[in-house]
């Protein structure tokens, strides 16, 4: 080799590494490895007396959903996501088809068919599913608006594809996945341009049903929705009630949070400690930081989904194609419901509906699908910004 080849090559790699940390957006990525970290804490600090002889069961077994779903991550950062669009058919199907299989397969547990027990974890199709609707309706929009998406039946036909998986979910029951694809479905429509009228008529039909389903039927002796399920949608309403599980376990929520006051109780957080707090590092793991951390420590984890949640948004904002917006604007919306319900569930302002706090809850199928929604953002953000890199080279030009 040459000397100036030898003087070339340690350029060539800095260029190369200069480009890659250029295609990476650093508040984001400092958001998930704060919440990773958040997570890991809080679920080995809540868990340490859940299994006899094992106080690490949980905490190892959610470090390993976070490594493995960090290099599928960084695998979908590295590639091209337009060309996911050509197989949304492909992803579609597989969506249906895994719903399908939970349905048929699946074990049952605590009256719901929600999962595929595997050797090391149990797959809940309703979680990777998220992405996967994400991805294939925002696809199927994008192929539509080319049409106009201000027609009725592009609206109508795009709000079939995220219902009939929604219905698919309730139908295990899992009322609180079913919704989040509901909030996907409406933010695709809305991000895709979708006029305002449409969404006013489909509000209107949104409360039919839902006075159909709630009135209607049970006093024609048909019951959509189980009484587990009812209990759940109206615990929030009466605080002070603890007859039922729902109204025990948001009334311990409130407890645990309130009684973290400032900087929280430490190792003296009996409401986690004594179990008294269900779910504490599933569904309630938010009132576990209440306690143990207090107002500095739930500052801390709703600060980090606030940089997640901008990142997000300012994301969406350089993609480099339609494609790209509408993903974005799933994924932003996915997340923000999701930590705005969990979040008011634990204080009690919102109903039990099942849905996990994303990164911070214990979960392989959670952590996986959030990664790999997060994912999909590092890709958009590297291709806008090496697409208005290049535009701006060839202005120059």
């Amino acid at each position: 080799m040459s000397a100036q080849g030898a003087i070339q090559q340690p350029e060539r790699t800095g260029t190369n590494v200069r480009a890659l940390m250029l295609s990476f957006d650093p508040g984001l990525a400092l958001a998930v490895i704060g919440l990773a970290i958040c997570s890991l804490v809080v679920v080995g600090a809540a868990t340490a007396d859940d299994v006899s002889g094992d106080p690490r069961y949980f905490l190892n077994r959610q470090a390993a959903y976070f490594l493995v779903g960090g290099f599928a991550a960084a695998g979908l950062w590295r590639m091209d996501y337009s060309r996911l669009r050509e197989i949304r058919h492909v992803l579609y199907g597989v969506l249906i088809a895994s719903l399908l299989a939970v349905m048929a397969l699946g074990s049952v547990a605590r009256g719901s068919r929600r999962a595929i027990d595997l050797p090391f974890f149990s797959f809940q199709a309703s979680e990777i599913v998220k992405v996967l609707l994400i991805v294939s309706l925002a696809g199927f929009a994008v192929d539509r608006t080319r049409r106009g998406v201000a027609d009725r039946r592009t609206t109508a036909r795009l709000l079939l594809l995220g219902l009939i998986p929604a219905a698919l979910v309730m139908a295990q029951p899992d009322l609180g996945s079913a919704l989040v694809l509901i909030v996907i479905t409406l933010s695709v429509l809305f991000f895709a341009g979708t006029p305002w009228r449409h969404f006013a008529a489909l509000a209107a039909l949104g409360l039919a049903a839902i006075a159909i389903a709630i009135v209607a039927l049970p006093a024609a002796g048909v019951n959509v929705l189980h009484d587990y399920q009812k209990e759940r949608l109206t615990a929030f309403l009466h605080p002070s009630d603890t007859s039922s599980d729902e109204g025990y376990q948001q009334n311990q929520s409130r407890i645990a949070i309130g009684a973290g006051e400032k900087t929280g109780r430490g190792d003296r957080a009996t409401q986690t400690k004594l179990n008294f707090l269900p779910e504490h590092h599933t569904d309630f793991v938010f009132a576990v930081v209440g306690e143990r951390w207090g107002f500095a420590g739930a500052a801390l984890v709703l600060s980090l989904y606030a940089l997640l949640i901008w990142r997000g948004l300012r994301i969406l904002t350089i993609s480099k194609n339609l494609f790209g917006v509408l993903i974005a604007g799933g994924i932003v919306a996915m997340l923000l419901f999701q930590v705005f319900v969990n979040v008011g569930m634990t204080l009690g302002i919102m109903p039990i509906t099942g849905i996990p706090l994303p990164l911070m809850s214990y979960g392989g199928s959670s952590v996986l699908t959030t990664l790999l929604a997060l994912g999909l953002l590092q890709a958009i953000y590297a291709q806008g910004r090496a697409a208005s890199a290049h535009k701006s080279l060839g202005l120059r030009l």
